[in-house]
């Protein structure tokens, strides 16, 4: 061994030595013995006892003659904080269940929530159009900025920790509205002021979500300067790129400048070269990563560990007929003139666009989600199948399945490849998250077929990548989903397995933890995590979720309730 590994083997035993002799007759709220520690630095792990009291990591080292109301025997287990999930679209999955099942049992302890749209700021008319828009969960809107929003969620009892990026749409939508258009100074004037109002909520940045309208309509300009009130807090900037298929460069090279002349941090959602022929693009995409961090800029990304994505028909459809909002985009489809002239843009590649149909092709679109009882008979069916079952076109069939069903409809999209998968999570400064809800296998979440990504992400990570294929060591995977995320949003006391953090972790059994969902089945829980703590509170104990739901709101750098 040489001496550079010596090194953090050398730190671990000191911190052994040293809390142990402090600790040796203390009485603690919860010990958990004999566990193998990955405190989330990517340091090997050591064996020792952690010790918990109130919401807090009190010790961690040799503990044997300290006692504890409860003991757990950790021998064989990895002891880990507790998961950060860097895009969670839990905002509303947790309002019909909050005990965030699909990502607890994968030992997610928090939400990162907020890609493009955000649960606030919202204006009377977009609280309306929410309730509108709901479909099988149906909630009073009981907020109107971001901060209260977090802060409903947490009184109304959340297993997971919550936080949440303010989105740049949901500011448009707050000022501008659904219009193709410019925002004035003014109206761009407002849009910072909530920017700086979230931030000081709490929010832990400003994101964008640009393939979508209304979002697309907004420049690189106007997206600077949000990401500058969000800089001057401390926050950074996060964005699901202009383009991820046949453009995906300059998408990036936006991204870069945004970073650059707002002098803030950035992460790319997502990370990845969609459609087949763009595929070799990604070791492209690492380059011009590399070297912009090479230059000095901070830039991140994350992932989700499987080649499809996930979201609504709005993806294969031009960003013009979306002007307007939905009501607007529906009655524009309803037009047969209208929807001809769609139709044939979406069969035409272009460079103007994203668009998904032509990265995809109707037969590796999955048709997962539909709002209306009569359509779901089509969920798990591809949008080939259904066009030929119809007999008219793909491009007409996902027009008029949007008509009938008076929403985007959900869909999986196979744009992407395994070989690229795997390159991605060996990048160092790329995270994980689900790009989803935090499901549970029951009630109405049943009504649809989610992407697996919702149950499986962050085991598939340590099953199949790193035990089975050893693309990555253990304790790497772990900083990638702790430490990495927590110091990218500035967050405090989280992310490490440290005395004085707050005591969210997870033991899991590295030999056995996996994913079980799939495509075809995606309503099946992880297996192999153990144990969950969140502030200190058992929530998954022997596998099974204990119904507590001590979550709370994680603040961002900007918060003003900072008492120093």
């Amino acid at each position: 061994m040489t001496n550079r590994h010596l090194f953090p083997f050398a730190i671990a035993c000191l911190i052994v030595v040293c809390i142990s002799a402090d600790a040796r007759a203390q009485s603690f709220d919860t010990i958990l013995r004999g566990g193998t520690m990955y405190d989330g630095t990517g340091n090997p792990g050591f064996v020792a006892d952690v010790a918990l009291r109130g919401d807090s990591i009190a010790a961690i080292g040799d503990l044997r003659f300290a006692s504890a109301t409860t003991e757990i025997d950790a021998r064989g287990l990895a002891v880990a904080p507790g998961f950060i999930n860097m895009l969670s679209w839990a905002g509303r999955s947790l309002i019909e269940d909050g005990r965030g099942m699909s990502d607890i049992l994968q030992g997610v302890t928090l939400e990162v929530m907020g890609e493009g749209w955000s649960m606030g700021p919202w204006s009377d008319p977009m609280k309306a159009d929410d309730v509108a828009s709901q479909g099988d969960i149906k909630y009073d809107v009981e907020w109107t900025t971001l901060g209260e929003y977090l802060e409903h969620m947490e009184r109304s009892g959340v297993s997971p920790n919550i936080t949440s990026f303010v989105g740049a749409t949901t500011l448009r939508i707050h000022e501008v509205g659904y219009d193709d258009r410019p925002a004035t100074a003014d109206e761009l004037a407002r849009m910072q002021d909530l920017v700086a109002d979230a931030m000081e909520q709490g929010a832990v940045g400003v994101s964008s979500s640009l393939i979508y309208a209304p979002a697309f309509y907004a420049s690189t300009e106007e997206l600077i300067e949000l990401a500058r009130v969000a800089a001057v807090y401390g926050g950074i900037y996060i964005s699901h790129i202009r383009n991820e298929g046949s453009m995906v460069l300059g998408a990036l090279d936006e991204l870069i400048d945004i970073a650059r002349a707002a002098d803030v941090a950035a992460e790319v959602y997502h990370l990845k070269a969609s459609g087949r022929d763009n595929w070799h693009l990604i070791d492209d995409v690492f380059r011009k990563i590399e070297q912009a961090r090479a230059d000095g800029l901070r830039i991140t990304a994350d992932m989700y560990t499987y080649p499809a994505s996930s979201t609504g028909l709005n993806a294969i459809m031009p960003p013009w007929v979306q002007e307007g909002g939905f009501g607007m985009w529906r009655r524009r489809l309803m037009d047969a003139e209208i929807s001809a002239h769609v139709a044939e843009e979406m069969r035409t590649p272009t460079d103007e666009w994203e668009n998904s149909l032509v990265s995809a092709g109707a037969g590796g679109i999955l048709l997962t989600g539909f709002r209306q009882d009569s359509l779901r008979h089509l969920v798990g069916r591809t949008l080939a199948d259904v066009a030929a079952e119809r007999g008219m076109p793909a491009e007409e069939t996902a027009i008029q399945l949007v008509v009938q069903d008076s929403s985007r409809v959900s869909a999986v999209f196979f744009t992407m490849t395994e070989g690229n998968v795997r390159k991605k999570i060996q990048q160092p400064w790329v995270s994980i998250a689900s790009d989803a809800g935090a499901l549970a296998a029951e009630g109405v979440f049943l009504n649809s077929q989610p992407h697996p990504r919702a149950y499986g992400t962050f085991a598939r990570v340590l099953g199949r990548y790193v035990r089975d294929e050893g693309l990555i060591s253990l304790p790497e995977a772990i900083r990638r989903m702790t430490s990495l995320p927590a110091s990218n949003l500035s967050l405090r006391r989280r992310g490490l397995l440290r005395p004085g953090y707050f005591a969210d972790l997870v033991l899991f059994d590295p030999a056995t933890i996996r994913d079980t969902a799939t495509f075809e089945e995606p309503h099946q829980y992880a297996i192999g995590v153990r144990y969950v703590f969140v502030n200190g509170e058992t929530v998954v104990r022997d596998g099974q979720h204990t119904g507590a739901t001590p979550g709370r709101v994680v603040r961002g750098p900007g918060w003003t309730g900072w008492k120093d």
